[in-house]
Order: structure tokens, then sequence, then C-alpha cells
């Protein structure tokens, strides 16, 4: 693009509202007098419910109603959210035990939603839940998360939810077996709370005839099914909106049980109700990321070739099945399992387990940022190993630009890339050459300095399918609807612009409107970075049947041949005359006619593909030995995002997606005790990286337009916390090497570093 045409960076026109905080979130909207939902939730990790009596509550002051599970089953709600199952190796599939709403005979994680409290103010709420008795025989906890442990689910013998695997595993194990360089290491990968800023939220309102549902969620469609069906509605008797939200990453995207409990209340009570999650209930009951741990084998040859990968993991669901929880480590890591390394022998097998903790879900990348750290580590262990420089590893077995497109071990089709161009722009933008002399002045000073890279690659998933609509108003302006979900990351600037880009409207006479099932017939909503490829491309394909419909209709009114009417983006012309007209004066000339079929233009669009955004990430930190502080001192990325809607956004979805992965490396770590209980329950106790912890990032793009959408795009979203947890754990692996330790995984806490640092001969000692 040059330099005054498309693809500019335009400043985010949300901001001035979300600075200023006349933003409209759920707790904004929430019609006044509703009443406060209040949930009581399991104090113990895992027990058998002996009593539960709701009597003294129900008679509280200020409170209209208090539900349990047997009320939901009474008034006929269907108790057992939905998950979706896997197949196992053996075809069958993946456990299934009910997931309740309300804890039904047991609870087994602490913080589960046991009864739930309606009442006019949230201090009547909370007082009426402290009347509830509720007294449970305690069993065995299992939170180690591994199979076997005390049983949680008749459904799971030895706690194994899933037991899955995908490629050739006897080709695999043949290749290395004949590898010169048979390499084994096993890589931990900490669980995490996604911390949204807005908590999770919502409110109901019930007519008499239909539901109107409002959460800060990630789109409206899968609520709005998911209500009918719980409640026994039809769907178009629910309405569901999603207003401007503080976050979500991926663990926002499901519906949780409180939805259910808050909208069925105002059915029964014919009054709106309303529930916000404080902190420490949300990291009791928000959906966790990552959690597990992989062993990962690579054979190469004399060459230092890659031969054959094979991977074996162990991850973490929690007491039950999320709603897509069984997918993320097996489906969607297996997505990118071979990163962007030449190698056909590959075999995933992953192991799924229950434990007595909180669900494990999706989070920013859900599945691809783990197989991508799993191999980074992977290469760069192994590159010391075998006394090779990591980057020439790497270089060596990147698949290369004629292979494309590249059909991988798992089956994806990559369609383009040029991994040695981006490598060798970041190699220079990051300073490669003198990083000596920066380690040597770090020496001098008494610190350790590292410098760590990872290669990654993206896989673009979620719903190819989208629409957008677009309507011209009586006022002189026109509204774009589109079927994407915004969570912070500007779309209303993105697809505004897009849309005036591509007709010439001006963008202040462009209306946006998102998250409203009732205003858009259908949308995918946001996940899987899925929204700018599939929401310009459907906004592209409304354009053009704009541009057909007007064709014939100016051809009438400027009496020429519909093929002298054209179209530049900016106006239509009239070829061989001096007549012409904008987008907006031909809706104006349409309304005057009549014309009130040429007043909105949709189209529904699907992509023939994914794209696979890529790109090198490259961390320098420094280590003080004296208190294992770790300091991230400079970092670069430089990425493949082929073609750019706004690259101000890009980078901005760049840098945020760095500092969540960089905070997963550092400082972020949820720990559970052996009796189930959340020890890192609030600010105070789980580490969020603060400014201080978070440099400056060098952003470069060097863009293979991708050829899986009109567009040349490709996703941005989640891209920079896929590449930043490996780049910067190698770059304090490549810090403490110096002193001796050979293996290290995340968090890398000043005290578990100090204490890798002090273990006799380096070992790493036990966190």
């Amino acid at each position: 693009m040059d330099k005054f045409g498309k693809s500019q960076p335009v400043k985010r026109v949300e901001d001035t509202r979300f600075l200023k905080g006349t933003g409209r979130y759920v707790g904004d909207l929430a019609p006044a007098g509703a009443l406060h939902a209040f949930f009581l939730r399991s104090p113990v990790a895992h027990a058998e419910i002996t009593a539960l009596d709701l009597e003294e509550a129900r008679n509280a002051p200020g409170v209209h109603l208090v539900l349990c599970a047997q009320d939901l089953l009474d008034a006929g709600v269907k108790l057992g959210m939905d998950g979706h199952l896997v197949r196992n190796r053996d075809g069958s599939k993946g456990a299934d035990p009910e997931r309740p709403i309300l804890a039904h005979g047991r609870v087994r994680f602490v913080g589960e939603a046991i009864a739930a409290v309606i009442a006019e103010t949230p201090e009547q709420a909370k007082d009426a839940a402290e009347l509830i008795g509720f007294d449970f025989d305690e069993l065995d906890v299992h939170v180690e998360p591994r199979p076997g442990g005390a049983q949680i689910h008749p459904e799971a013998p030895d706690n194994i939810a899933f037991d899955w695997g995908l490629g050739d595993e006897d080709g695999t194990a043949a290749a290395l077996a004949g590898a010169a360089h048979h390499l084994t290491y096993e890589i931990g990968d900490n669980r995490v709370i996604a911390n949204a800023m807005e908590p999770r939220g919502c409110f109901a309102e019930f007519d008499g005839k239909r539901l109107h549902f409002c959460v800060n969620g990630q789109g409206v469609w899968g609520p709005k099914k998911d209500l009918a069906a719980h409640l026994g509605m039809r769907p178009d008797d629910i309405r569901v909106t999603n207003p401007d939200v503080g976050g979500g990453f991926g663990m926002k995207a499901f519906m949780y049980p409180e939805y259910f409990v808050t909208a069925h209340a105002a059915r029964v009570l014919g009054k709106p109700v309303r529930w916000i999650s404080d902190r420490t209930e949300a990291m009791l009951s928000d959906n966790a990321g990552r959690d597990l741990v992989t062993v990962c084998e690579l054979g190469f040859d004399e060459n230092h070739r890659l031969l054959a990968y094979r991977v074996r993991s162990t991850c973490n669901l929690g007491a039950y099945n999320s709603g897509f929880a069984q997918a993320i480590q097996t489906e969607l890591f297996a997505k990118v399992l071979m990163g962007t390394y030449d190698v056909q022998d590959t075999y995933l097998h992953v192991q799924g387990v229950y434990t007595n903790t909180t669900q494990v879900d999706a989070y920013r990348g859900a599945g691809r940022p783990e197989a991508i750290y799993a191999l980074e580590r992977a290469m760069d262990y192994a590159a010391a190993d075998l006394g090779e420089d990591p980057w020439a590893l790497r270089r060596k077995n990147f698949i290369k630009p004629s292979a494309f497109p590249y059909t991988s071990s798992t089956g994806e089709i990559y369609d383009v890339g040029d991994f040695e161009r981006v490598l060798d722009r970041v190699e220079a933008e990051c300073d490669r050459a003198g990083f000596a002399a920066r380690r040597a002045a770090s020496e001098a000073a008494g610190k350790l300095r590292g410098l760590g890279l990872c290669y990654y690659i993206e896989s673009i998933l979620g719903d190819p399918q989208e629409t957008a609509r677009v309507d011209f108003e009586e006022d002189g302006t026109a509204t774009i609807y589109v079927g994407t979900q915004s969570n912070g990351q500007g779309h209303e600037t993105a697809f505004t612009r897009f849309l005036a880009d591509h007709t010439g409207i001006p963008p202040e006479k462009i209306n946006f409107v998102q998250g409203d099932s009732d205003r858009i017939a259908k949308g995918g909503g946001t996940g899987g970075s899925r929204s700018g490829t599939t929401q310009a491309t459907a906004t592209l394909g409304a354009v053009s049947k704009m541009i057909e419909a007007f064709t014939p209709f100016l051809a009438e009114a400027f009496d020429v041949p519909p093929e002298a009417i054209s179209f530049d983006d900016e106006k239509f012309r009239a070829k061989g005359t001096n007549q012409t007209c904008t987008m907006l004066e031909a809706a104006e000339m349409a309304r005057a006619a009549g014309r009130s079929d040429l007043l909105s233009h949709s189209a529904t669009t699907e992509l023939p593909g994914r794209s696979f955004p890529n790109g090198a990430h490259v961390a320098e930190v420094e280590v003080d030995p004296d208190t294992g502080l770790v300091q991230v001192v400079r970092y670069t990325v430089t990425d493949d995002f082929g073609n750019l809607l706004n690259p101000m956004i890009v980078e901005g979805q760049v840098h945020g997606g760095v500092a969540q992965g960089l905070g997963q490396a550092l400082t972020e770590h949820v720990v559970y005790d052996e009796t189930g209980q959340l020890l890192t329950a609030t600010f105070m106790d789980y580490g969020m990286p603060r400014a201080q912890d978070v440099p400056m990032v060098g952003f470069t793009t060097e863009g293979v337009p991708s050829t899986a959408n009109v567009l040349g795009m490709k996703g941005c979203g989640e891209a920079g916390t896929v590449g930043s947890m490996a780049a910067v754990a190698n770059a304090v692996m490549d810090a403490l090497r110096c002193a001796g330790v050979r293996r290290a995984d995340m968090p890398f806490t000043p005290h578990r570093v100090w204490q890798m640092l002090n273990e006799e001969k380096g070992e790493i000692a036990a966190a």
C-alpha cells in the first residue's frame, strides 16, 4: 500500500470514550432497580453434599429468590452443561460427566456454585447466602495433573478424560530409533488466570414474552443457542446483546453457570436480575489457561536435520469439561505441532485428566501457544546439546518458500511463508551482532545476560463464515452491522475505516453496530484471531453487492448503458460524461426514487482456507544472581501478517500478547495446595505483570500476503502470546546456562531463579 493509500495507522476512535470512562459495559447498562444475584460457592474441593437448607435465606430481608440444582430441575431447566468431546485413540468418545449449572449431589472444586440468592441489594444477597445451611462429607482430593488419585467422576476411571493421538506412531518411532541424535525433554507449561480488566458479568430481563440477556462475552449467537436449550425457550424469544467488553482472551467465549441462573431468575421473577463477579470470585470460577506437561522427543541426523518429532502431553482439564477444553491440547495443539519445520514423521499423544480444580479452557491462542512453546523450547535445548547455534538450527530445518503450499504432518495446508526472510529481518532489528558486547557489560556489572529466540506459526481458527450488512439511513449516514465482537481490539475503528476505504463514505458518517442478536441475524463472534480476515472479507462482499445493485439504477439515472458505470472506491462515474456521485449520494437518489431495496446490502462469505501468521520474537534478559530477579531489557518482534488493515491496531495487539506471554513466563502461576484450596486468589498473591516488567517492544513486519483470502490478510490477535513465552524462557535459559543450569521451566520468579542458581551443580531445585 502506498503512503497515502489504504492500510494506514489510524488512531482508535473508541479509545476516547474508554479513556474518559464513558464506555458502556454490562455494569453500566443493567436496568435501574435490577435485583442482584450472589452465588454461594463451595469452600472445599471435593465433598458429598449431605444437606442444603435454603429456608432461612429465603426469608431474609430483601431476598426475592433462592435457587439450588433441584429448583432448576423442578422448573424444567436442563442442568448439565455441554462440552466438546474428542475421540480417544480406540475410537470411543472422551469422558462426558455431567457438569451441573449448580452443584448436584457433590462439589468438585473450591468455588463451584452451589446456590444462588437474588435480592434487592448485593449486601442483602451476600448476607442471605451466609444463612444457607450447607453440610457435607469431605472426600479425598486430587489436584496433581496426572492420572490416578481420588476418583472424581465414575465416567472417568483414573480421572482420565481422554486418551488421544494423531500421526504415524510406528513410523515416528522408527525414525527416532534410526536418528543419529535422539533427544528428549520434559517441558512444563504453568497454569494461568486470564484476569480480564472487566470481570465476567451479565443481566437479564423478561417482559413476559421475550428474554433479553446481556453479557460481556465474545459473541451473542452461542449464548442465544445455549440459553434456548437450557431454559426450554424458542430461540426467537431470546435476544442476546454484548456491549463494550473489557477483555476476553478466550476466557469469555463460553457460557458459565451464573449466566443460566441469572436468566432463569429473571424469567421466574419477572424482574431484571444482574450479576457481576468480584476479583477473587473470578479467580475461583473463570476458566483458567494452559496447565500441561509435555515430553518432546526429537530425532536429528548427523547434519542436524530434524527427522522426527514425538510429543506426549498430560493436560489438566480441572473438575469438568468446559466448552472446548478437550480440543485445546489435542485438535488445536496439533494445528501447529511441527511449527515451521519441514518434518513429516510426527506423533502426538495427549491424555487429559480431571482434577479438583477450576476448569481449564481457551486462553489467548488456545493450544497453539502451548504447541509452539514446547517445540521452541525443545529446539533451543537441542541446539545446546548438539553444540549448534539455535538460529542456524532453525534455518537449517525451515520449510523452504518453494515448498508452499505445504501440507504439514497433521494435515494443515500452509498457504505461504518465507521464514528465513523474517528471521533475517529480526536478527538485524534486535542487533544480535551487538549482543556479545552487551553480555560482557552485564557480566562486568555482576549480572547474567541471555538472548532468546522463538519462531512461531499460528493457525487462524473459528468459524470461517461471516456476515456484514450496510444500511443507508435517512440522516445521510450509513450503518455497518458486523458479526464479530470486539473485546477491546479496536473493531469499531478497523471495520468502519475499511468500509470507508472501499466506499468513499467518510468514517465519521459510518455508524457501527455489533453484539445484538435481534439486529444481526448471524455471526461468528470473536475467537481464534478470526475477526479481521472474516469480517473484512464479508464487508468487501457487501460492498460488491452495493456496487452491483446501484449500477443499473445509476445507469438509468445518468442515461448511459450499465457498462459505462464504474466505481473507484470513492465515486461512481459514468464513462464518456462528467456525471459522478458518491455512495451516499447514490443512496439519497435511491431514497428519493422510492427504491428502498437499494438502501440495505448484506453478504455472507466463507474463507476457502486458514491463514497462517508467523514470525520471530527475540527477548533479551538480564538476571541478578544475588536476588534471582529477571528483567526483560530488550524485546523485538518481526511478524508476517500478510496485508494489514491498520498497522497501529496490529502493533497494539502484538504488544498486548507479548505482555501476557511475558507475564506467564516471569510472574504468573496458579497454585493450589494439597486440599484443593486456591492460594493465588487475589492480586496480592497472583503475580500479574506490572508496567515495570514489560519493556518497549520493537515491532516490524515482513508480510507475505496470504492466498487463503482475497485480502491477503493473516490474523494477528493471538500471535503475540504464541511467540513470547518461549522467547522469554529461552532468553532466561541462555542466561542461566552460563551459571550451570541445564533445564528450567516457567515461571521464572526471583525465588525460583535464585533456587536454580544456588542448587548444587546448577540442578533445578524442586519448586
